[in-house]
């Protein structure tokens, strides 16, 4: 019997598990992947959001502010990588700035600082390499980038380290009440019995609701395809280049990631499957071709992957975090952006829904807040080589420089990790400019020796057909 069962191993339900280890509360996290973050979280623009988007009043307006001003200290304490740049929002023409003004009325109700509308002139004295036909654009001071599959991980190890459960490989099948509390199954044969079960299942929040007969939701998946370039290409843009939103979201932009590679993209298209994050030519090339509006000058020769993810669209108005008409279930539905920078917030408010449901809150005075990171960050002395005979020096990845003794840590921190992908994730092995066709071998051989694994036995990146597929569409968009 657990205090709260948590469904889903996402930026919400992760940031909820390390908030709640601040308590003498035992906690338990059912994720259906074989890793955290593989849904929305990991596949999202990873912007750290200012805060003037949203209508005040509403609830995704009032929690990406408080989480926005939450990054900077969890970034100290947990080391995933996070970096302020602030933003600007792009007026190509006169009647665009009617819709810069509201952005900016609703930035100062939501209490965002920083905040300007500033001329086209003043805009590219910023950012250089902007397109000529930029007449204006609002200023956010306070907006940033961060790594989101880095930022799961890290809340992960965090929250186990401080004594959370993680259970992966159980997706949920079926919810029953329970005298004591609820009963949660998986299709794996588990059964979680906890007095508090928390839907933080994403895309798949609907679904879950409807296991104890509440039919109140539907998400709709809304998928937005990415290109990522080469580092090379990131001298661009210094900041997060926004595009006027329209009503399916906040249009094409153009950031510099947290490691420095350029990224365009999303669209917004609804799909009818959830699990549906495939690419096509034609939208790809409808995303460089907007993304050249704010800054022509990238090269798609430089491309090196494309990917999409599906946002958790639902038919509320605002979010859905708020207790259900069952005894013990809490509903976190429709968390779509900007849930990633709210993540933090959402769970402080999550953290109060439970106590004001009876949930005795008493301090843990073990909790470890801090977490080292993985990734060793290497200046001009560092001497690695790929016949280097310590594991410190050793390269297994080149493009990235990873050594193998990152990818050993990488494996040794209270998660299960069995591929390449979830390696990846951890160290970017695999994610420079040959695309793990160097280091992708190196890696299967170090996780099947550290794991006593069959090398067959590591999953790659990607399975074989997609890569295909994907290497094939990344030829035929490069012609754009």
């Amino acid at each position: 019997m657990y205090d709260v069962c948590i469904i889903g191993a996402g930026v919400v339900g992760l940031n909820i598990a390390r908030e709640l280890a601040k308590y003498r509360v035992s906690v338990c996290i059912l994720e259906r992947n074989d890793d955290v973050g593989c849904g929305c979280s990991k596949a999202n623009s990873g912007i750290v959001h200012g805060g003037y988007s949203d209508e005040p009043g509403t609830l995704k307006a009032q929690l990406c502010v408080r989480g926005n001003r939450m990054f900077e200290q969890l970034e100290k304490e947990l080391n995933f990588g996070y970096r302020n740049t602030g933003s600007l929002v792009l007026a190509f023409a006169e009647e665009d700035f009617s819709k810069l003004q509201q952005l900016y009325e609703y930035g100062t109700a939501n209490g965002v600082q920083g905040l300007a509308i500033i001329t086209g002139e003043q805009a590219r004295a910023k950012e250089p390499y902007l397109s000529g036909e930029v007449k204006g654009a609002l200023y956010c001071a306070n907006a940033g980038v961060t790594s989101p599959y880095e930022f799961a991980v890290a809340l992960a190890e965090n929250a186990v380290l401080n004594g959370v459960e993680l259970k992966l490989n159980q997706e949920v099948t079926r919810i029953e009440q329970a005298e004591d509390g609820l009963r949660v199954f998986t299709g794996a044969g588990q059964v979680a019995a906890a007095r508090y079960v928390l839907n933080a299942a994403g895309i798949h929040s609907d679904t879950v609701a409807r296991m104890l007969g509440i039919d109140d939701y539907r998400i709709t998946p809304r998928r937005g395809q990415y290109v990522v370039l080469d580092k090379d290409q990131n001298y661009l843009v210094k900041s997060v280049i926004f595009q006027v939103p329209t009503r399916l979201g906040k249009g094409i932009l153009l950031t510099a990631t947290y490691h420095g590679n350029l990224m365009i993209g999303p669209n917004a298209e609804e799909v009818d499957d959830k699990e549906d994050v495939g690419t096509d030519e034609k939208t790809l090339a409808y995303i460089v071709q907007t993304a050249r509006k704010s800054v022509p000058g990238f090269n798609m020769k430089r491309a090196l992957r494309s990917f999409a993810g599906n946002r958790p669209v639902s038919n509320q108005k605002d979010w859905v975090i708020a207790a259900s008409r069952v005894k013990g279930f809490i509903n976190l539905v429709g968390i779509d952006s900007p849930g990633l920078t709210a993540s933090p917030a959402i769970a402080v408010k999550v953290t109060g829904l439970l106590q004001d449901k009876g949930l005795a809150l008493v301090p843990n005075p073990a909790f470890q807040p801090y977490r080292k990171p993985v990734i060793v960050k290497k200046g001009s002395e560092f001497a690695g080589d790929v016949d280097a005979a310590d594991p410190e020096r050793r390269i297994i990845c080149r493009c990235e420089k990873v050594t193998e003794a990152e990818i050993i840590d990488s494996l040794y921190r209270g998660i299960e990790v069995r591929s390449v992908g979830a390696v990846g994730r951890r160290t970017r092995a695999g994610y420079g400019s040959c695309q793990g066709a160097f280091c992708g071998p190196r890696v299967k051989e170090l996780i099947a020796r550290e794991l006593q694994l069959a090398v067959e036995e590591v999953q790659p990146r990607e399975q074989p057909a997609a890569a295909a597929q994907r290497a094939k569409r990344l030829e035929l968009y490069k012609l754009h």
